[in-house]
């Protein structure tokens, strides 16, 4: 049996975090080792406890989640932050995702989404929902300069397939399910199309599947 997914908590709420541990602990293959009040703590505590993946708040005391992530990502790149937050427009999930965080789910999501989000930021190194992915991507489509200058596609067909489902915000299990593959074949595609691409984050992957006219945006 593999070994369960490490969590660390980061939320100034005590009720959020003590409902999140209840929910977690339901599930045999997550294990939540910790959990701290504000983004100060919360880098210090993937120095201490070198979780998988960290499920980040916003809106803290002492140090924000911006601050937090964009530090984590710098000195734990391995660490996977998935943003956890009330937060949905544009201002705040971009600059979170040029900061380094890998996934961005609402605390009105349900139990079962959260659960599957880090599960896949896991496997994967991605979760945008898919109100989320359309928000991204035309908040990047806006930030791109009316005349481009073409570039090669370095991508197979699958690999532009791949690329245009992710943007659309599915998890690699769901892709998997579409394209009738493995979601171990999923993740190969993914880390292979993100080395081509020398892209560090969802953010840079989705920007170059717009100038690429691999997504549409209406």
């Amino acid at each position: 049996m593999s070994k369960p997914i490490r969590v660390l908590l980061v939320d100034d709420h005590a009720i959020v975090r003590e409902g999140i541990c209840l929910l977690l602990a339901r599930c045999k293959d997550i294990q939540v080792i910790g959990q701290v009040v504000d983004g100060k703590q919360g880098v210090d505590a993937v120095a201490q406890m070198n979780p998988d993946v960290v499920l980040m708040d916003i809106t803290m005391p002492v140090m924000n989640g911006l601050e937090a992530t964009r530090e984590i990502h710098k000195r734990f790149p391995d660490t996977r932050v998935l943003v956890l937050t009330q937060h949905e427009n544009k201002e705040y999930i971009m600059p979170l995702l040029q900061a380094g965080a890998v996934g961005y789910i609402s605390k009105r999501a349900r139990a079962n989404e959260l659960i599957e989000a880090i599960r896949a930021v896991h496997t994967t190194g991605v979760h945008l929902p898919s109100e989320i992915a359309h928000r991204v991507v035309n908040a990047i489509a806006e930030s791109l300069p009316t005349a481009l200058s073409p570039k090669p596609v370095l991508l197979t067909e699958r690999e532009v397939e791949i690329v245009r489902l992710i943007a659309s915000g599915m998890s690699s299990r769901v892709i998997a399910e579409r394209l009738s593959i493995s979601t171990k074949t999923v993740d190969t595609h993914r880390s292979n199309i993100l080395e081509k691409l020398g892209a560090r984050n969802s953010a840079e992957l989705i920007k170059f599947a717009i100038r690429e006219g691999i997504v549409n945006v209406k």
